[in-house]
């Protein structure tokens, strides 16, 4: 490995992240109300979609303004009292379109990506 590679690879990591996490975030939320913390170890025990509280709280904050998210407090037996997040009908359905549309972006970066790049040695 080069020096600097391992740079490289957490700021693409990063910025892939921050292109998905949002969604990623609806989605743990499809079947049922989340909690932060909750949300969080999904988060971690994906591997590449780790992230920090600093991130995810404000995410959802944004979430919960744009009505993408509802939340509401309910007693924990383990301790405090929690706020759960759950979809709106409104993140619901940014939750599908993103759906429909993740495949074929997918499938467009792996074209790119699969696809040698064009020779330039007889260019001179």
């Amino acid at each position: 490995m080069e020096p600097g590679d391992s740079t490289k690879q957490v700021r693409a990591a990063a910025q892939l992240r921050k292109g998905v996490l949002e969604y990623c975030v609806l989605a743990l939320m499809r079947d049922r109300p989340r909690y932060g913390v909750e949300l969080l170890r999904s988060l971690e025990e994906s591997g590449a979609l780790a992230t920090s509280q600093g991130t995810v709280y404000p995410l959802l904050s944004r979430l919960r303004r744009d009505d993408l998210v509802t939340t509401t407090w309910q007693e924990s037996a383990s301790g405090p009292p929690r706020r759960y997040y759950a979809l709106t009908d409104s993140g619901r359905a940014a939750l599908d379109e993103f759906t429909r549309v993740w495949p074929g972006f997918r499938d467009a970066v792996d074209t790119f990506l699969a696809t040698p790049p064009p020779s330039t040695g007889d260019l001179a």
